[in-house]
């Protein structure tokens, strides 16, 4: 199977990655648009136009499924992209719930893009999952130009995650895949006071059941399972 992944940069890599090396015997397709970073603070409508033709190409070039590993373009249009794209398409969106359960002091801290901090997916989110927790939100709107450019100013990352640490936050979320290439970074910056939480594994698994559910839809179901010990 053809499995199509794609970002607005390098931060997907991580996720296409994981993908490989889980299901190991199934074609990993990787497409960004760097051209047009960031995509953090752009309005749905301009993300729309930019990624509806990129999906539309890795369909035409057979991927059957394909990965949104960008939490601004799922928390913001994918409705949208799956009434017009063929495929599934598995998205990627903010481990609020997760860090919710996790938090022992009560408060979190949620890295993202403008975009999906404005979105109405991620305020649904916090009103569902954290509705009783203190959601810190540093400034992150220049990461993903850093890393994407390989130009990181560790000090002034530094300084943002020490604030939300001094503020009480004990997990942090990860929700832009830019960010997962810093995770050591701030995993050290950390120090045992908190954990960094991303979620490769969970896409993982979240493709590992629609693919399941696509062969079962033809009759390959219980051999995929076997095969990927699902």
């Amino acid at each position: 199977m053809k499995i199509g992944v794609f970002d607005s940069g390098l931060g997907g890599l991580s996720v296409a990655n994981a993908i490989t090396a889980a299901l190991p015997n199934e074609q990993v397709v990787y497409r960004e648009d760097h051209q047009h970073l960031p995509y953090g603070t752009k309005t749905p409508d301009e993300l729309l136009g930019l990624v509806l033709p990129i999906l539309q190409s890795m369909v035409d070039e057979g991927c059957e499924v394909i990965v949104i590993a960008c939490n601004t373009v799922t928390t913001t249009i994918i409705g949208k992209l799956r009434q017009k794209v063929v495929v599934p398409l598995v998205g990627i969106e903010p481990m609020v719930k997760p860090a919710a359960q996790y938090t022992k002091s009560g408060v979190i801290a949620v890295c993202a893009t403008p975009t999906t901090l404005a979105s109405a997916r991620y305020k649904q989110l916090k009103q569902e999952f954290a509705a009783d927790i203190q959601v810190l939100e540093p400034d992150c709107s220049d990461w993903s130009t850093m890393i994407e450019n390989n130009e990181i100013n560790h000090h002034k990352i530094d300084e943002q995650i020490e604030s939300v640490f001094q503020k009480g936050a004990d997990v942090v979320v990860l929700a832009c895949t830019h960010y997962h290439w810093i995770q050591h970074s701030i995993d050290t910056i950390a120090g045992g006071r908190a954990i960094v939480i991303q979620p490769e594994t969970a896409i993982v698994a979240q493709l590992k059941r629609v693919i399941e559910q696509m062969h079962e839809q033809t009759g390959l179901g219980s051999s995929f399972k076997s095969k990927h010990n699902l």
